[in-house]
């Protein structure tokens, strides 16, 4: 009866993970997104006020970011 408890522990630790593969990939596009947008701010060239750095980038980052909190929050059913 022992060994049987404690198989059935060891099965559920082993498989308890806090993230899956569907988190991990969700989160690695996430960052992707935030790296594009802090991209496409930075730069040299143009008018400081152009239209990508003032309102296209901060975009891609918000959006990067709250693809990063639902990856965070993301269940497989």
């Amino acid at each position: 009866m022992k060994d049987q408890t404690k198989n059935q522990t060891n099965k559920t630790n082993s498989n308890d993970m806090v993230f899956g593969k569907d988190n991990f990939i969700l989160i690695a596009i996430s960052l992707a997104i935030v790296v594009i947008g802090f991209f496409l701010m930075s730069g040299t060239d143009g008018d400081i006020y152009d239209f990508r750095r003032t309102t296209l980038a901060p975009a891609v980052v918000i959006l990067g970011f709250g693809l990063g909190i639902y990856a965070i929050f993301y269940r497989k059913k």
